[in-house]
């Protein structure tokens, strides 16, 4: 990541070699960042979107003495790091400050989690993107939303080994959005239908990120490819057009999905109950288990995830349930 990357020079005043924040306003801040949906069924690392129910918390105060802590981790059962070089949190308000030459600054952060790990709705994203909010609130909002996403995907390098910014970019910015290059990254905004909603099923089953990734071919047939990025082209079109219908039937994945969803019980007749009560299209959240229906009413969402949640506990599984309206406008200062 470099300086020329993010142009930083418009945001920044500059002062004896350093970056200098016009106020830190408050000393201590508390921002919640929402889970998001990537992928959305077929852009596959390039699509995502944001929604209100799960997200993270993250506490945070400046403190004389320079470094950056983890002093406290609620909700996480012990396993994530305190360690601030292995935590995604940390790290990432890490390079932050390296990026405005702000090392003598010392922060404390408290992150407490509100979601489940490892459910495929961009928990570490959640987790990462608050305190990066948090840091740039306290320094003055020196960098731009869309000027923080190649820090949060230093955050997602280290909690799966990949930076990829489906998750991120919309936790930071809200709403849809499309990565249309990573080198050089290029993010943009997309449009969310009036009314649609999200209804998220998270089957208490273990499907680490990293083997989900492995999972996938390196190789695909210029065929599936056609059909694939029609579908990206399509599904994008549809949240400009407002058309319903459109989406639905570009929410087609024959790249990644027919692999992932071996992972996850009962996912052909969780695709049924939604389409059958309702549902625009079905989907994996992520790299699963998680999985999410479209909707165009709140109603409608909460039809689904009842009756897929049925069908899991006849399975003997565990689940969660989350019904949610489009996130428009990413973190917020709680």
């Amino acid at each position: 990541m470099s300086n020329k990357d993010l142009n930083p020079a418009e945001t920044l005043e500059i002062a004896d070699g350093k970056a200098k924040a016009p106020s830190r306003g408050l000393g201590v801040i508390r921002v919640f960042a929402p889970a998001t949906v990537a992928n959305v069924v077929c852009g596959f690392d390039v699509l995502g979107f944001a929604v209100n129910e799960p997200g993270d918390e993250v506490e945070m105060r400046l403190t004389d003495t320079p470094g950056v802590i983890i002093k406290r981790i609620t909700g996480d059962d012990g396993k994530l790091p305190l360690d601030a070089a292995k935590n995604t949190v940390s790290a990432s308000v890490q390079h932050y400050l390296k990026h405005i030459n702000r090392m003598d600054v010392g922060v404390e952060i408290e992150l407490h989690k509100k979601m489940p790990i490892g459910s495929g709705l961009g928990s570490s994203s959640a987790s990462t993107v608050a305190g990066l909010y948090a840091i740039n609130k306290l320094m003055g909002d020196l960098l731009t939303a869309k000027e923080l996403v190649p820090f949060a995907m230093k955050g997602e390098e280290l909690a799966c080994g990949y930076g990829h910014a489906d998750n991120v970019a919309p936790a930071i910015m809200g709403g849809f959005v499309l990565v249309r290059s990573y080198e050089p990254l290029d993010i943009i905004s997309l449009p969310t239908p009036v009314g649609m909603y999200a209804a998220i099923v998270y089957p208490q089953v273990d499907v680490p990120t990293k083997d989900a990734r492995q999972m996938i071919r390196s190789k695909v047939f210029l065929k599936d490819a056609v059909t694939q990025w029609g579908n990206v082209a399509g599904l994008v079109s549809g949240l400009f057009m407002n058309d319903f219908d459109l989406i639905g039937r570009s929410m087609k994945d024959v790249l990644v999905e027919p692999t992932r969803s071996i992972l996850i019980p009962g996912f052909e007749v969780m695709r049924n109950l939604a389409m059958e009560n309702g549902a625009i299209g079905f989907g994996i959240s992520g790299s699963g288990p998680s999985v999410f229906a479209l909707t165009k009413d709140e109603e409608t969402a909460k039809k689904i995830t009842k009756a897929q949640q049925q069908h899991l506990h006849k399975l003997n599984i565990n689940s969660k349930a989350f019904v949610s309206s489009i996130n428009a406008e990413g973190p917020r200062v709680l």
